[in-house]
């Protein structure tokens, strides 16, 4: 650890600059840095030597200070969120491993403090926890709705985190990556965790094919890329038995076909992406990920994926099958509980005979009923995924700010619903959210806990976030962003207060699970 040297002290800083967030103040050596901020706009200080070379990191103004020292005021943009990360360490996106992690995504690009918070919530009462987050998380998708890069995202989480002072190891996830150029973005971006999405290439139809359909099917897959034959899937897998902690999978001709004709075209989509990270040199963690589509995940199809991705050399650090039940956007899980304890169980341990790997929790935000059952069957070999529930928190926060201005926007989400809706898992109605003008101010914040009314905001937010009026202006998007920048506590004590309902299930209090080394230990 390198021992400070700076000659100043926090006290002597704050009587010159009474708009140092004490949060982000950080000395490491002989310099120092910390966040000012001046009305709504943000900036980073830097104190050190006049000759110490980490001034010339920074793109800034610069001034003498005193004692031969120099200081520089330096934009929050991109330049200098990378700079800080290399000057930084623990702002540098890292390897999370086989540790319970949580990823908190930030559509808006302000809610990383709140998300501090959060964790250090919960981390403050369950000393030794494995709880890991990843704060710079969006998909690809998500970033196109928003008009947003994969330099904004991680610029806005890096800005974020030293803001609130976070000092502990965080990773940055690249979501649902579809084509080596999404690879590419984001690599270049500096992100540590890539979740690779073949959903385009998953064919549920083989769920209620014919055995000859099926046949077809597997015919045509791309055995070349797959690097095998039919012919030796079906001897590899044909009669053989998966023993597991409760019971052993069996695979039958039906079973290898199904599996092979269902996901085939998948596994070959992933390992060409995981090669092509490979190729990068850069160290990273994959995810794979197949719970996007229509029809869940069987456990033979599990182990047939996996087998299959190990047999081509693809190594991950988690996986996100599709689950029984409903996993709808921002809404607590749909389904039979016990059934799908049951069902996840097997899921668990086919993790941990063929791993061990976490398995991923993807639209997670919500899920309150099942928080516990992941972290119980898993061992605390788990990763929840979290995106939109973040903006709903942003929208909370401004009904009680602007009533008239979130009135709008509901109406505005009311008529563009039915249309981004497509490509989402919902079942809202408009039939059944409450009607603009039948709604109080008063009781505008309670849309965000009405389930109809809050599926139609969290669909909708690519709509708001970039639509513009007659005059060519962004209709919703500057306004929503000067009412959080010019309330952060507002945002991020709502944040705080809705993700700590999150994270409280992760943290591990008791002996509920094995660490990943114990796991390696008794197999």
């Amino acid at each position: 650890m390198t021992v400070s040297t700076f000659p100043f002290s926090l006290s002597e800083l704050q009587q010159q600059f009474p708009e140092l967030r004490q949060g982000s103040f950080v000395m490491l050596g002989a310099a120092a840095f910390w966040l000012d901020v001046v009305g709504t706009i943000k900036s980073l200080v830097l104190v050190a030597p006049a000759d110490d070379q980490r001034l010339s990191r920074f793109q800034g103004e610069q001034h003498e200070f005193k004692s031969r020292y120099a200081l520089k005021f330096a934009p929050t943009n991109h330049a200098n969120a990378r700079a800080l990360r290399d000057t930084l360490p623990w702002l540098k996106p890292d390897l999370l491993g086989l540790n319970t992690s949580a990823g908190t995504g930030d559509r808006v690009g302000l809610a990383t403090p709140g998300h501090v918070r959060a964790f250090r919530h919960v981390l403050r009462d369950a000393p030794g926890s494995t709880l890991l987050p990843i704060f710079a998380q969006q998909s690809i998708r998500e970033m196109r709705r928003t008009n947003r890069t994969p330099d904004d995202v991680m610029t806005d989480a890096t800005w974020g985190a030293f803001e609130a002072g976070w000092r502990g190891k965080l990773g940055a996830d690249a979501d649902h990556l579809k084509t080596p150029a999404d690879i590419d973005a984001c690599v270049a971006a500096g992100f540590s965790f890539y979740t690779i999405d073949p959903g385009d290439y998953v064919n549920t139809t083989a769920d209620e094919a014919s055995p000859t359909a099926v046949e077809a099917q597997v015919a045509a897959l791309p055995w070349k890329d797959l690097e095998t034959t039919q012919a030796d899937v079906e001897k590899n897998y044909g009669g053989r038995k998966v023993k597991l902690e409760s019971r052993s999978i069996t695979f039958d001709e039906a079973v290898v076909l199904k599996a092979a004709a269902k996901y085939g075209g998948a596994i070959a989509h992933i390992a060409m992406m995981y090669r092509h990270l490979a190729s990068k040199g850069i160290p990273f963690e994959l995810e794979v990920s197949v719970d996007e589509t229509e029809t869940p995940t069987t456990q033979a199809e599990h182990i047939f994926v996996v087998s299959e991705l190990k047999r081509l050399g693809v190594h991950w650090v988690s996986l996100a099958p599709r689950y029984i039940g409903r996993f709808e956007k921002s809404a607590d899980y749909i389904g039979d509980l016990a059934a799908f304890e049951q069902d996840f169980a097997i899921h668990a341990e086919i993790a941990r005979a063929l791993g061990p790997y976490k398995l991923s929790i993807h639209t997670g935000s919500d899920k309150f009923s099942i928080y516990a059952i992941t972290m119980q069957q898993t061992r605390g070999l788990v990763h929840l995924k979290t995106a939109g529930t973040s903006y709903l928190e942003a929208l909370r926060t401004i009904t009680a700010i602007d009533p008239a201005f979130f009135r709008d926007i509901y109406v505005f989400a009311r008529e563009h619903y039915e249309t981004d809706r497509a490509s989402y898992l919902l079942s809202a109605s408009l039939d059944h959210a409450p009607l603009p003008e039948s709604v109080k101010d008063t009781d505008l914040p309670a849309l965000l806990n009405q389930f109809d009314a809050r599926e139609i905001l969290h669909a909708t937010f690519g709509s708001v976030l970039t639509a513009r009026g007659a005059d060519g202006r962004l209709r919703f998007y500057d306004h929503l962003m000067a009412l959080l920048r010019a309330n952060p506590e507002a945002y991020a004590s709502n944040l705080e207060a809705h993700f700590v309902r999150h994270l409280e299930p992760f943290v591990t209090r008791g002996r509920i699970y094995m660490d990943w080394q114990e796991i390696l230990r008794v197999r």
